[in-house]
């Protein structure tokens, strides 16, 4: 099983591209973030036509996240327990072929010392709660999508000047930790110890054209799903095409 995830930054405007690369790769499951459209907007048909299964939890014009898959998920599940009655469209899981798949699009967390920087690390904190249950329940799972955090200085292309903001805060980095250290796996890390690779370059600038990128795009696995794990890859073609995602997919390959 090949899962891929990927912040496409509005699926409306770019469904053409994200549908070619995924049927480019043979992708079987594709969590997206960012889809910034509400349920009944969001552009199914042409997934539908490739054989996709469309599950959405959306918002207009922020947030959002899907899982598209191969085959049809099962139980979806909106929202972190504890997000409250006026949850932000940003966890979605779902079962897919018995194994149980998360889209999540972490907080970015706008400013340190910010209301929305404390979202954000109380978001992890939920995050966290939901991973001790699937331990507990031993459920395979894999969370994959934006974490907007870069776990280690090998993650980001200027660690010093990038140290102490947002992503790459020490409060963001342990609150990372804490959630690898309940045995969950950094698939892309797992296999690729000492890769210097990036997930997101910034649109203003050369930053991709200089490589002045972060890796804060993830997919950690529990143990069950990590005994499966065969690949893990980034993709930055995406990046470099024409109205191009801040972002770049990454995708890991199950047995």
């Amino acid at each position: 099983m090949k899962i891929a995830t990927w912040n496409v930054n509005s699926i409306r405007r770019r469904t053409e591209a994200v549908l070619a690369w995924a049927e480019a790769h043979g992708v079987d499951v594709l969590c997206l973030q960012e889809t910034k459209v509400d349920d009944d907007q969001f552009p199914r048909a042409p997934f539908e036509a490739a054989g996709y299964h469309v599950a959405a939890f959306g918002e207009p014009q922020r947030n959002g996240v899907a899982i598209l898959a191969k085959s049809a998920p099962t139980d979806a599940t909106r929202g972190l327990p504890g997000d409250g009655g006026a949850a932000q469209a940003r966890w979605l899981e779902a079962t897919v072929d018995g194994l149980r798949i998360a889209s999540v699009y972490v907080p970015n967390g706008t400013a340190v010392d910010s209301d929305n920087f404390s979202y954000k690390l109380a978001f992890f904190g939920r995050l966290g709660a939901r991973l001790d249950a699937a331990l507990e329940a031993e459920t395979p799972l894999v969370v994959a999508g934006d974490f907007n955090v870069a776990p280690e200085p090998i993650d980001v292309c200027d660690p010093a000047g990038w140290e102490g903001g947002i992503c790459f805060h020490m409060d963001e980095r342990r609150a990372w930790r804490r959630l690898v250290h309940r045995g969950f796996v950094d698939a892309f890390r797992a296999l690729q110890p000492s890769a210097r690779a990036y997930s997101f370059w910034e649109h203003k600038g050369r930053a991709f054209r200089t490589d002045e990128g972060v890796r804060i795009d993830h997919a950690l696995l529990s143990p069950q799903a990590a005994d499966r794990l065969r690949e893990a890859a980034i993709d930055p073609g995406p990046r470099g095409e024409k109205d191009a995602s801040d972002h770049a997919p990454l995708s890991v390959s199950l047995a």
